[in-house]
């Protein structure tokens, strides 16, 4: 206790660690307040009054945006428009030369396909308001008092603007303040509805479904499965590199071992935020032209969870390989004077790293798939829905990726001033610790 009240301290005389922890707060409030603004022309009885399905994809869509969907909320769509634009841009620069171009170009690069990212957002926003407002008046008759074509103009316009200011307030978290600000709002979003969902599992193991010593055996599994994905988000494979000596004047420099930590989930959470977006579109879709969503509205069904985790081991590799270059990395450590024992540096570096990356990756995309899926067993096994969720899949995979990667993030700030890390022993690995840069000793 003693330990972490001196840590608590050391954060706070940190001034500029302390400015972005505040600044942080002060945002992630702004998005939680906006989540209970409704649209205008919205009766609020007759809304939380209707029978509107919370379960399903619309229940996940809704624990993503922290409960502003069924609240039709001005937040309604949350950031999932902007996590699907940029999956399409990101589709574009591995089939598009110019798009391909511009990921070359740095920075000014970067800005361009940031600003492409933020057009095409509004442009998809544009696409799902309709359709989620079609969603709400079908589960909800009473709950819209206005039905004319300038109240639809001006909730679509609410709804692409709300997208955008969540979207806004994700880009200053990451650059002012704690964490990536897109996948903290998303994880706000879902710890929202986690008391909801534990106080509920808990009165339905009291009311004699199991009893509470099922509901004990339920959070020991839980325990288990949070330790398994810290690994998953943890476990690296460490290459040596080996410096040459260089000798300048009387000094020495280089003959050191260094290592590069390839992850063996580089990809972090975004082969799941990338996949659930994709699953998304066709109830979307469904919503806007009032059809049912076949097997991609069951979300707990077996063709669900299948397409489900073939997705997700598909963009591990895709993201992975966005990520990790092994020519980059080969050219590196080439130019630093560095090279892998036993391996020829230039092509042979690279090839020996890619091979190593496609072993590691195969299993990690497994496992990964493997604990998204696992609320469908969950509940299947009895738990209720609304926990279930929490249970492995999209909820644990970012909460425990995005908690470690702001706890890095504090950890770096405190060994920057000469303080104890957060732990006695070894170091925080959040999802940025991929310190794929080779650096000579």
């Amino acid at each position: 206790m003693k330990r972490f009240i001196d840590t608590l301290r050391n954060i706070w005389t940190i001034e500029e660690l302390k400015q972005r922890i505040l600044l942080t707060l002060g945002m992630v409030l702004i998005y939680r307040l906006g989540s209970f603004v409704v649209l205008p022309g919205v009766n609020v009885d007759a809304l939380a009054d209707s029978k509107a399905d919370a379960g399903g994809i619309v229940g996940l869509i809704n624990m993503f945006a922290g409960g502003a969907f069924l609240r039709a909320s001005i937040f309604g769509l949350g950031i999932m428009p902007y996590i699907t634009a940029s999956i399409i841009i990101q589709l574009l620069g591995m089939a598009v030369p110019y798009f391909q171009k511009m990921q070359r170009e740095g920075e000014s690069g970067r800005k361009k396909i940031n600003q492409y990212t933020r057009f095409l957002t509004i442009a998809v926003t544009a696409v799902q308001a309709p359709g989620y407002i079609a969603s709400i008046k079908q589960s909800a008759p009473g709950a819209f008092t206005d039905n004319s074509a300038f109240w639809w103009v001006q909730s679509i316009m609410i709804l692409i603007t709300g997208t955008m200011f969540v979207m806004w307030l994700g880009e200053r978290i990451t650059d002012k303040g704690l964490g990536n600000g897109i996948s903290l709002i998303i994880m706000i979003g879902i710890i929202s509805r986690l008391p909801f969902a534990f106080l509920s599992e808990v009165k339905s193991r009291t009311a004699g479904n199991g009893g509470l010593i099922i509901f004990l055996i339920e959070i020991v599994i839980l325990l288990l499965v949070i330790v398994g994905s810290i690994l998953l988000v943890q476990g690296t494979r460490r290459i040596p590199v080996q410096f040459a000596k260089k000798i300048v004047g009387n000094k020495q420099y280089g003959g050191v071992r260094q290592y590069i930590p390839l992850k063996v989930n580089a990809a972090g959470v975004m082969p799941i935020i990338f996949a659930q977006a994709i699953m998304f579109i066709p109830a979307a879709i469904s919503g806007f032209s009032g059809t049912g969503g076949g097997v991609f509205s069951e979300r707990y069904g077996f063709w669900y969870n299948l397409i489900f985790a073939i997705l997700i081991i598909l963009f591990t590799y895709f993201y992975t390989a966005i990520m990790v270059n092994p020519n980059q990395l080969a050219d590196d450590m080439k130019r630093n004077g560095g090279f892998i024992p036993g391996v020829k540096p230039g092509k042979k570096t690279a090839e020996f790293i890619d091979q190593v990356m496609s072993r590691i990756t195969l299993p990690g995309s497994i496992f990964l798939a493997a604990v998204a899926v696992m609320p469908a067993f969950a509940q299947k096994l009895g738990i209720n829905s609304a926990f279930a969720d929490f249970y492995g899949g999209t909820s644990l995979l970012i909460l425990v990726g995005v908690v470690l990667d702001t706890l890095q993030q504090i950890e770096t700030y405190l060994l920057n001033r000469h303080y104890d890390g957060l732990m006695k022993s070894g170091r925080i690995k959040g999802r940025g610790a991929n310190a794929m840069m080779v650096q000579q000793g």
